[in-house]
């Protein structure tokens, strides 16, 4: 008897030295959402008009990690016009379920920080799917986004 208790104490004790995954917390980003992507299209519908935003002479990455995101992109023609935009934000972000939530704490125009942007996603093989609506009261901005990525390996 004496055996079996010391069994399940040293158990309990082992359990609960483990450490707590961080794929397992609300609000973070569970495995496949990890890493770093690479836009591949990307449209916007105001009313009832939608049209390509995707940029085939510029690239763009998101990064996401276990508590935040960024995104860059940057002019593709050599040699590069310094004059060409280039585009950086990130902040934090919560995903629950397929409620890809980001929190833009940092971008280039800094009338958009600040703001929270709600988002659906989806991932199937290596493509990241996001479909939401942007909205910056102070610009007169409200459009539904629809942005594709493929898995940077």
């Amino acid at each position: 008897m004496q055996l079996k208790l010391a069994v399940i104490a040293l158990a309990t004790t082992f359990a609960a030295c483990q450490p707590p995954s961080k794929d397992k917390e609300p609000g973070r980003a569970t495995l496949p959402l990890l890493g770093t992507w690479e836009l591949i299209s990307a449209t916007s519908t105001e009313r009832d008009s939608t049209v390509s935003t995707f940029n085939p002479k510029q690239k763009m990455i998101k990064i996401i990690n276990p508590t935040h995101f960024a995104f860059f992109s940057h002019d593709l023609r050599v040699p590069r016009d310094s004059t060409a935009p280039f585009t950086s934000g990130g902040g934090t972000y919560t995903l629950k379920d397929s409620v890809y939530t980001e929190h833009l704490d940092y971008f280039i125009q800094p009338e958009w920080e600040g703001n929270t942007f709600e988002f659906i996603v989806t991932i199937k093989n290596d493509t990241l799917t996001q479909k939401g609506i942007e909205k910056v009261e102070k610009l007169g901005i409200e459009h539904v986004i629809v942005e594709r990525y493929k898995r940077v390996k």
